[in-house]
């Protein structure tokens, strides 16, 4: 008997929900554009805007203030565009990202001419607000302010900033301040309101809804933004123009809604099976290294690495095994290289080259666990063999 792969990089992608699936094929039935104003535009017009009031839901905001986008990418490329006005607010003149963003935001869209400040975090990979302080006060002395980045969660250490904090200060600035929560949302309860973003980011495809659609969420109804990068029928608040994608935002409403059911019960049962299984690995390796141990972190995510096992080789191991893990972001997996994450957090080259990220999902079971750590002991001794005898 063929056993079933073990499939543990949630945090890349998530398996679809069935509900997001029913969502899909009933939204696949309908033919209409959105836009149009005859009975059939409607009904599918009905679907997009039932999605919008679900994924509101979510994160707490007003639906009518929820952006469509084809990714949290582009979301993330639109959010960085220095180019919202503000009612009563100075122009935005600089930018401030954390150096542990996703790719997105690091290397986004970034107005010509505009200063790209990273800021720095500790050994947590948690960010340092006193460096945030003093640049916002280099801002202040210089008679601007401008746009601030920081995420919810890192997608490769799963550990949570104090966003609230981050932008509490930022308004105190008189600033924006964005928060890709990519990678939280589904998986830790919050709310636009209460981490005070200006601009949040959420994706389908990590809670549990299909590639390929995202959002961008506006805190208020004062923000406006002249330039869309993506510019036509002007559909999505003139924001980002181009005929809604009904099914897949079918879909990731249909998600959005199921995650926030299952949110309590998703958080409990993927600590456990985490703890269970860093617990497993540390008896183990007893070397074994947990980045971001020391500060608060998703409850499904583990990235952990020993000394001496490099990422590369143990990666192609595990997937002759059949298990399914990562080094570093999925955006980068396939290249196998240091994470920046790692290095901006102030870990060695040869001990960053040896991490792996495991993230659990709402299927993931003991069994899989027990698994996974039956693999790690049969790799580790043979390296440890090999080793042996090469002495």
């Amino acid at each position: 008997m063929t056993r079933s792969r073990t499939y543990l990089d949630h945090n890349a992608t998530t398996p679809l929900r069935q509900e997001a699936r029913a969502a899909m094929l009933s939204a696949l039935d309908l033919c209409g554009a959105p836009s149009s104003v005859h009975a059939d535009g409607r009904a599918v017009r009905k679907v997009v805007e039932a999605a919008r009031h679900d994924v509101a839901d979510l994160v707490g905001a007003l639906p009518k203030n929820v952006v469509f986008c084809a990714s949290a990418t582009e979301a993330n490329n639109l959010a960085l565009n220095l180019d919202w006005q503000r009612p009563g607010k100075p122009p935005l003149r600089r930018m401030a990202v954390s150096s542990v963003e996703h790719a997105s935001v690091l290397s986004g869209v970034h107005p010509q001419n505009t200063e790209l400040d990273l800021l720095p975090v500790d050994g947590n990979g948690v960010l340092d607000l006193r460096a945030l302080e003093a640049r916002l006060d280099a801002w202040r002395e210089r008679g601007e302010t401008g746009l601030v980045s920081v995420m919810l969660a890192n997608n490769e250490t799963g550990v949570v900033q104090p966003v609230a904090e981050i932008a509490a200060r930022v308004r105190e600035a008189s600033g924006l301040f964005h928060c890709d929560a990519a990678q939280a949302a589904g998986k830790i309860s919050f709310s636009i309101n209460e981490i005070g973003a200006d601009l949040l980011t959420i994706s389908s495809h990590k809670l549990g809804g299909p590639l390929g659609a995202g959002a961008l969420v506006l805190g208020s109804d004062g923000l406006h933004q002249p330039n869309a990068l993506i510019r036509g029928g002007g559909q999505e608040k003139g924001l980002r123009a181009g005929t809604e994608n009904a099914p897949a935002l079918a879909g990731f409403g249909a998600a959005a809604r199921a995650a926030a059911r299952d949110l309590a019960h998703y958080g409990e049962a993927s600590l456990a099976l985490r703890s269970r299984l860093e617990q497993a690995l540390r008896e183990t390796s007893p070397d074994l290294v947990v980045f971001g141990g020391g500060a608060r972190r998703l409850p499904n995510t583990l990235n952990f690495a020993e000394p001496g096992m490099a990422a590369e080789t143990t990666l192609i191991a595990l997937d002759l095994e059949g298990i399914s893990v990562s080094s570093g972001s999925a955006c980068s997996s396939g290249k196998v290289k240091v994470s920046h994450v790692l290095t901006a957090m102030g870990v060695a080259p040869a001990l960053a080259g040896c991490a792996l990220r495991v993230s659990l999902g709402r299927e993931t079971t003991v069994q899989e666990i027990e698994f996974f750590v039956a693999a790690w002991k049969r790799l580790r001794k043979n390296l440890h063999d090999r080793r042996h005898r090469a002495a």
